[in-house]
């Protein structure tokens, strides 16, 4: 268990007495292969098993799970996420399960799976039912199929930006409802003191050779049009015009559905360094000159931008969305306007030219994940507390 979990379930126990309540929590969304809305379901199961609650996650599967159940929860696979009409047939079926496990709470992190779990659980009698409970994860488009993920009893919302969005385009909504926590990062594996291992080094050393003994400038993220790599390739050619000689890496694996664009990213930055999806993104954002964040749509949150700065490696963003309110809070200066890759080619060659002032710079945060475990452990409890 890491540390920052171990200090969830304290806070759980000290917060409850000595004798906690076991709850018992299903949430659902539509995979586990990876991302901030997988890993931070992945945190929460975590810390209830760690303060002696029963954890159970439903999805279709994939890489993340057996690290989800070798910390202690239940993974049940439900494909609850295949945007398909026969997905709601699944509603019926659905909610024989809910009423067999008796949970106490359901939390739905996805607005397919949030659908099917909503009409299962309205039609329960209201003493089967379980605390229904949402996560607006993203800013999704506005609209009905959006609107699902409003209804909770209790709707998360994972920065300021999204609950001004929630607020803003769902009126109906009591803002009572709408509880913000912040998305966290595991700061002891973010943290500023981290180096990577030699043997690390060797390997990443071997396999990039071309990346030796140059500024490296990296823009993380699956390889989807929305997060930026045109403009990315537009400023590393503004550096290069300014005799500047750093090298820029993309580190993400390419979505099947978006393969044409990423072969299309990958033929005009020929010069550009693309890794593929990595695992050791720590080490490698640890080692990079300066990380960027480029997406041309607001994001929800922006763990990245926050992994990268508890690192000690400044980070250059467009400000808007939950990156620009986590650039407010934590490194001002990396704030630039949207689509201003001049503004962007700037700030990079000041933090290569000194990069010492730059994280000199960045400041403290509270993006942690045992604050977001434990404030979301007790909403369940208060949830659970109400019946």
């Amino acid at each position: 268990m890491s540390p920052d979990l171990a200090h969830a379930a304290a806070h759980q126990r000290e917060r409850l007495g000595r004798e906690v309540p076991r709850l018992k929590v299903i949430q659902v969304l539509p995979a586990l292969d990876g991302g901030g809305v997988e890993q931070g379901t992945v945190d929460i199961a975590k810390a209830l098993v760690a303060a002696g609650h029963e954890s159970l996650v439903v999805s279709k599967g994939g890489r993340m799970v057996p690290a989800l159940e070798d910390a202690g929860s239940r993974h049940v696979a439900w494909d609850l996420g295949r945007k398909h009409p026969r997905t709601l047939w699944q509603v019926r079926p659905f909610r024989r399960w809910l009423r067999h496990e008796r949970a106490d709470i359901l939390h739905v992190r996805s607005r397919l799976p949030a659908w099917v779990g909503w009409a299962a659980w309205q039609r329960m009698p209201v003493s089967e039912r379980p605390r229904f409970v949402t996560t607006v994860h993203g800013l999704y488009s506005v609209g009905r199929y959006s609107s699902v993920m409003t209804r909770g009893e209790r709707v998360i919302a994972v920065s300021e930006t999204v609950r001004r969005y929630a607020l803003t385009h769902y009126p109906n909504v009591k803002p009572h409802r709408v509880i913000r926590i912040d998305r966290g990062i595991d700061r002891q594996r973010f943290a500023r003191e981290f180096q990577p291992a030699q043997g690390w080094q060797s390997r990443w050393q071997a396999d990039f050779p071309m990346l030796q003994n140059r500024p490296i400038v990296v823009l993380p993220g699956r390889l989807t049009r929305i997060k930026g790599h045109s403009d990315f390739i537009a400023v590393m050619a503004r550096l290069a015009e300014r005799g500047v000689d750093a090298a820029g890496v993309v580190v993400g694996g390419a979505d099947p559905k978006h393969q044409r664009y990423a072969d299309e990213v990958k033929a005009l930055g020929p010069n550009l360094v693309f890794t593929g999806h990595r695992t050791d993104v720590a080490e490698i954002m640890a080692t990079a000159t300066a990380v960027v964040s480029l997406s041309t749509h607001p994001e929800s949150f922006g763990r990245t931008v926050v992994e990268a700065l508890s690192l000690g490696t400044p980070v250059v963003g467009y400000d808007h969305g939950g990156v620009g309110e986590v650039l407010a809070a934590v490194y001002p200066d990396g704030a630039v306007p949207l689509a201003d890759t001049a503004a962007v080619a700037d700030r990079l060659a000041a933090i290569i030219a000194d990069r010492a002032k730059a994280q000199a710079a960045i400041r403290e945060h509270g993006y942690d994940v045992e604050r977001m475990c434990a404030a979301t452990l007790d909403l369940y409890r208060d949830l659970a507390d109400e019946r």
